[in-house]
């Protein structure tokens, strides 16, 4: 099949902007060139549009096996391209856990048969996330997992961190890790502040994140493993990171477009769809989270997607589950609170959200010549109105339901194939 990409301004994720056309064939691009003419094909007109390479989520979680009724393989890819991704990597605490060769080439099964994106496997540390045995990680590296994680379930032994640690360089697999000292957050359910105490929920302090940030930054220094933290959400730990990038440590960092765009303020109401883990932390957090974009610090912006069915939300905020269904917003809510205010470009964006997790993820990446037709179209001043029931996704739970966003996915491209076109479902 062939697809012709019309006058669309193009930021291939190399730091270059330029309107121009792209030639795909047989799923790879073929030529850019602004002379190109229409083919016997598909002609896409993005004339006015952006054309960008398709964003890559570290941090997805598609539940199958085990949680269907949260989402599936299917659904999660289906959220995924109408958000604009065309790859995501799904996290292993499904049921059972992504912790042998076995569970991985299930996934890759389901995902090759009905899958609307590429799907990447993040394998587990241990065995069934229970901080206790070291997962085969040699059988999981050799069914090509991308990295390991014990996910929620964050290793408290430090003993057996540094083995875990110790190993994974041994295979070259990247450590993500939730840093989370669970001594410390208790049964706290948001940020530990003014907040909490005027409204009466149990309050999670920065020190919860931040011990263990800097517990596994040593021990990353000590083992000289890759070591990437997910979520970060506090100013102290983006001081953190920046030290150990200083001292040369093999740290990369991601925040999600919620952390970066919302504070605890939005918890007063109790909607349960604020409910994240991390919490929604401080303004000054917020600033501080940005800032470390900016300068490098953070190098990943990655959706945690969390989706949860109606059940587990509409119960009293102590009892919900943590998570947000963030795969379909992420473009528009960074595109909103970040370019649109002047912090970031999109030149940035791109940078963020595809080129640096195709790079840490060691997939290719960025719209060239040769490379996978992976693509996506935007429209960056469009604004539109989110409606949470038209979510692909089977979670709704969204803290950005009925709040007005800029920018919206127009085509989704995945190998050359179109797998989304903006239809009334998003209008």
């Amino acid at each position: 099949m062939k697809i012709i990409i019309k006058n669309g301004i193009i930021i291939d994720g190399f730091r270059n902007t330029r309107k121009s056309n792209i030639l795909i064939e047989n799923g790879i691009i073929k030529a850019i060139d602004g002379s190109l003419e229409a083919v016997d094909g598909i002609v896409i007109n993005a004339d006015g549009k952006y054309v960008l390479p398709g964003f890559v989520d570290m941090h997805t979680h598609l539940r199958q096996p085990g949680f269907e009724e949260k989402e599936t393989i299917k659904t999660g890819t289906h959220a995924a391209v109408s958000g604009g991704y065309t790859t995501v990597a799904c996290m292993p605490n499904t049921n059972p856990a992504i912790d042998s060769d076995v569970v991985v080439e299930y996934i890759k099964a389901i995902a090759k048969r009905e899958a609307y994106a590429k799907v990447l496997t993040i394998g587990a540390m241990t065995k069934g996330m229970k901080g206790e045995e070291l997962t085969e990680m040699s059988k999981l590296k050799d069914v090509g997992v991308k990295a390991l994680s014990d996910d929620g379930y964050p290793i408290m032994n430090s003993g057996l961190m540094k083995r875990v640690m110790t190993y994974g360089k041994m295979y070259d697999l990247l450590m993500i890790t939730h840093c989370e000292d669970k001594s410390l957050s208790g049964e706290g359910v948001m940020n530990n502040g003014i907040v909490s105490t005027m409204i009466g929920l149990k309050g999670i302090p920065h020190e919860a994140e931040e011990v263990m940030v800097a517990r596994n930054i040593l021990l990353a220094k000590s083992t000289g493993a890759r070591l990437h933290i997910a979520h970060v959400s506090t100013k102290g730990s983006v001081e953190l990171i920046k030290q150990a990038k200083c001292e040369g440590v093999r740290i990369t960092a991601e925040v999600t477009p919620h952390n970066i765009s919302l504070t605890e303020d939005m918890v007063d109401g109790f909607d349960t769809n604020t409910k994240a883990y991390p919490p929604l932390r401080t303004q000054e957090d917020v600033v501080s989270l940005i800032e470390g974009l900016i300068d490098g610090t953070i190098d990943v912006i990655a959706t945690d997607h969390a989706p949860h069915t109606k059940k587990d939300k509409k119960v009293p905020y102590s009892q919900a589950a943590f998570g947000i269904s963030g795969i379909e917003t992420a473009f528009s809510v960074v595109n909103t609170y970040l370019v649109k205010k002047g912090k970031i470009t999109l030149e940035d964006l791109v940078n963020y959200m595809c080129k640096k997790p195709a790079e840490i993820l060691n997939i290719p990446t960025g719209i060239k010549i040769g490379n996978p037709a992976d693509i996506t179209i935007v429209d960056a001043d469009k604004e539109y109105i989110v409606d949470a029931e038209k979510f692909k996704s089977k979670g709704k739970n969204t803290p950005f339901n009925r709040k007005r966003l800029i920018g919206q996915i127009e085509y989704t491209i995945v190998d050359g194939k179109i797998m989304y076109k903006k239809d009334e479902g998003i209008e």
